[in-house]
């Protein structure tokens, strides 16, 4: 699926994007009347559900789903942010996160070469375990950045591209990017998908890619979380 497809199909590009964020966490996934949902095992232990632009019914039969339990969490993928806030809000929802966005990239554009490291004090390791691509970057035994990749058909989905703080403001997010660019040229990939924090944002920018919906997540509980690294 191209690009330029997805972007029209945002339901479509929610399913591909679940499909690879839960390939990368090894999560179970399921769904939810027309919607995408996750098992987020490795955390709360409960269903995360993915709507996208949801009409007002599927919303509150969601939203009562979600109330029934203080860990469940809904995540609407909408450029309508405010219309599903105030929906949550009469719902008993709180929006517990708000302030990520969904981007993409034609692949096309991405530098396919495997990148090297000036500086000789890190050491770059990638690897493949159950389909799952990993980017490590080290200074010694200290971890310094790292990231993962999972191909769902021609769709390349990053996730969790973390640069310690020790390390940061040394371009090892774009690196590790690279990186994983280059391990998901393996497969004939044309998009790439990401969920993208605030940070991350200016990064992904600066490297090609383009907003196409903001993110919120909705919960009975006060307590919200960052999907593209928690």
């Amino acid at each position: 699926m191209s690009p330029e497809t997805l972007v029209e199909d945002i339901t479509g590009l929610l399913e591909v994007w679940v499909a690879g964020w839960a390939g990368c966490r090894g999560y179970r996934t399921s769904t939810e009347g027309r919607f995408p949902a996750a098992l987020r095992s490795d955390t709360n232990g409960e269903w995360e559900v993915f709507a996208s632009e949801p009409t007002d019914d599927e919303f509150a039969a969601l939203a009562a789903r979600t109330a029934e339990s203080p860990a469940r969490v809904l995540t609407v993928l909408t450029n309508d942010p405010p219309r599903y806030a105030a929906l949550a809000a009469r719902q008993g929802l709180n929006v517990t996160s708000d302030s990520q966005t969904m981007m993409i990239v034609d692949m096309e554009t991405q530098d396919a070469e495997d990148p090297w490291l000036s500086d000789d004090d890190l050491s770059l390791s990638t690897y493949e375990q159950d389909g799952v691509h990993y980017a490590e970057v080290r200074s010694g035994d200290a971890l310094a950045a790292s990231g993962r990749v999972f191909v769902v058909g021609d769709t390349a989905v990053f996730d969790k591209i973390i640069t310690e703080p020790a390390f940061q403001r040394r371009g090892l997010g774009s690196f590790i990017m690279r990186a994983l660019a280059a391990q998901a040229f393996g497969h004939d990939v044309r998009a790439g998908l990401l969920l993208a924090s605030l940070d991350g944002q200016k990064l992904y920018s600066h490297l090609g890619w383009t907003t196409v919906a903001r993110v919120l997540m909705l919960s009975a509980s006060h307590d919200g979380a960052d999907l593209s690294l928690s």
